[in-house]
């Protein structure tokens, strides 16, 4: 494997192309990005070789998209018809059923492996990629049946070099948990930020009085609405659900509040103080 071109070249595929580059120097790695900055800093920070364009994937050996899931959805069908019978495809999108239903019946589908890495900051662009991001870190692979075994193979070496954890879902159930663990948690971020932003009008208020405990819980909200805005649009249904859940548990804990029901609020405390150990055994 020769040539690997990276479209969108920010967090998650800048990491990716530190990751491979330490591996084997000898790859090139080419860059496609609609943000001409993000290429440029690509380029000086030598994260990809040299820039491309979407003609050049023909030459690909490995094509790794990350870009916003609503984009990969609309460009996915259009990689798959330039890439040569050998390229292997990925993507690195955090909703997997809209994506696959994109490509389900494209001549090409059997190039196309599904997958999430379970990683990331809430930065962004070149200067947000980090070496060793997927150390450790799970993979969530969809559909991998529907790959060609000889491209499987391939992409599972590639994800074993890089220390990644396989786990197998399909598309549909991999949105509904991952609506629970990753788009609620980004979602009550925000909420957190734009409560505390709307009550405070002082912002000096705010960062004098922030601790540990407010930076760490908002930290998500830094992460970019570019991204995140497609994936809840995509996941629409799953992020509802959790929401009424999550909105439930909210209202309850208001109400015990307002009948001085602390004994309920310690139980509740003390019944969730166990997602410690179910954390701990999570590497």
């Amino acid at each position: 494997m020769r040539n690997i071109y990276i479209i969108g070249v920010g967090l998650i595929g800048g990491s990716i192309a530190k990751d491979v580059k330490k591996l084997n120097p000898g790859i090139s790695i080419h860059g496609i990005d609609a943000n001409e900055t993000h290429l440029q800093e690509a380029l000086t920070l030598k994260l990809i070789d040299k820039k491309a364009n979407f003609e050049d994937l023909k030459h690909a050996d490995l094509v790794i998209v990350s870009i916003p899931v609503d984009a990969t959805e609309t460009l996915l069908p259009h990689i798959l018809d330039v890439v040569s019978e050998d390229t292997l495809v990925i993507d690195s999108g955090s909703t997997k059923a809209s994506i696959c239903k994109a490509v389900a019946k494209h001549p090409k589908r059997r190039n196309f492996l599904a997958t999430h890495p379970i990683a990331g900051t809430e930065f962004s662009g070149p200067k947000a990629a980090v070496e060793g991001l997927f150390m450790n870190k799970t993979n969530i692979i969809c559909e991998i049946e529907k790959t060609a075994f000889k491209l499987q193979e391939r992409a599972l070496t590639i994800f074993k070099i890089m220390g990644m954890n396989m786990r197998y879902m399909n598309p549909e159930a991999h949105d509904k948990h991952i609506a629970y663990v990753s788009h609620l948690s980004h979602i009550s971020a925000f909420m957190l930020g734009k409560t505390v932003i709307e009550k405070e009008k002082n912002e000096r208020d705010i960062f004098d009085l922030a601790g540990s405990g407010f930076a760490s819980t908002v930290r998500l909200a830094k992460s970019s609405p570019h991204m995140w805005t497609p994936i809840f649009k995509q996941n629409k249904v799953n992020v509802i659900e959790t929401l009424d859940e999550y909105i439930n548990n909210l209202v309850k804990f208001k109400e015990f509040m307002q009948t001085d029901n602390f004994d309920a609020i310690f139980k509740d405390m003390e019944n969730t103080n166990h997602i410690k150990d179910i954390l701990n055994g999570i590497k």
